[in-house]
C-alpha cells in the first residue's frame, strides 16, 4: 500500500482589493513561486479532468464525501515539453497529491481513447490507466486560470491567488489556443489557497488573519462542472 503525506489546505475567496495587500505584504517574507511567467508574476494552469459517466467525481465532491480522489493532466504557460499526469486524494481538510511527467504523444493518446497504444506504462500512469478502464473514466472538462503563489520553506508552505478562472464546454484538448471558453470566477474576486504540512508559521498566520476572507470549500473543478 502507498503511504501518501498529506498536507492542510484551506481556501478562501477574497476580493481584489484585499489580495493585492496581501500580495505586497507575502513578498516582503516569502519567495515568489520560480514558474512566474507573465509581468505580473503569475503563471498559466490548465488542467483536464477526468471522471466517470456518472459524473462520481463532481458529486463525491458536491456531497461532501470525506475521502475522494480524481485524476487530472495539467499543463503551464501552455508548455507541451511539460505535461503531468496527477491523482489528487482530499480527506476532510487534508489532501495528498501523486503526480508523474508524461509525454505529448502518451497525452495525445489518453485524449482520444487509445490507451491500448500506451506501452510500458509504470507507477501512476498504470494505476490511471487501471481506473480508466475499469472506472470508466472519459475526459470531464478543462479548468484554465492564472496563479500567483508563494513559498516559505518550513512546513513547505504555499500560497496561492487564482484569478482569470475559466472553463471550455465540451473541447478537452489543453493545447487548443482556439478553444471557446468562459468566465467562471466571482467578479471583483480571486481565489486564495492557503497549503502547508504540519503547522502554519505564526508570522505568516498574523498577517494572513487581518486580511476579510471568507472561507470555502471552493473547488475550481466542481463551479466549471456546475455550469457545463
Amino acid at each position: 500500500m502507498k503511504k501518501y503525506k498529506y498536507r492542510h489546505e484551506l481556501k478562501f475567496k477574497i476580493s481584489n482589493a484585499a489580495a493585492e495587500v496581501l500580495k505586497q505584504k507575502l513578498s516582503l517574507i516569502l519567495d515568489k513561486d520560480n514558474n512566474a511567467y507573465y509581468e505580473d508574476g503569475s503563471y498559466l494552469i490548465k488542467s483536464l479532468y477526468f471522471d466517470d459517466l456518472n459524473s462520481s467525481s463532481y458529486y463525491e465532491k458536491m456531497d461532501g464525501i470525506l475521502y475522494r480522489k480524481k485524476y487530472r493532466i495539467r499543463i503551464y504557460n501552455n508548455d507541451d515539453s511539460f505535461i503531468r499526469l496527477e491523482k489528487k486524494m482530499k480527506h476532510n481538510n487534508m489532501t495528498a497529491k501523486e503526480q508523474m511527467l508524461i509525454s505529448k504523444d502518451i497525452y495525445s493518446k489518453i485524449l482520444n481513447g487509445k490507451i491500448n497504444e500506451i506501452d510500458n506504462a509504470s507507477g501512476l500512469l498504470l494505476e490511471f490507466l487501471g481506473d480508466y478502464k475499469t472506472l470508466g473514466l472519459v475526459p470531464s472538462i478543462v479548468v484554465g486560470y492564472h496563479r500567483i503563489a508563494f513559498i516559505y520553506p518550513i512546513s513547505d508552505v504555499r500560497i496561492t491567488f487564482d484569478s482569470n478562472i475559466e472553463s471550455g464546454l465540451y473541447n478537452y484538448d489543453l493545447f487548443d489556443n482556439e478553444m471557446p471558453t468562459y468566465r467562471v470566477d466571482e467578479p471583483g474576486k480571486q481565489v486564495l489557497e492557503v497549503k502547508f504540512n504540519e503547522v502554519l508559521p505564526l508570522h505568516i498566520a498574523s498577517i494572513l488573519a487581518d486580511i476579510p476572507s471568507c472561507r470555502e470549500a471552493v473547488s475550481k473543478f466542481a463551479i466549471c462542472r456546475s455550469i457545463k
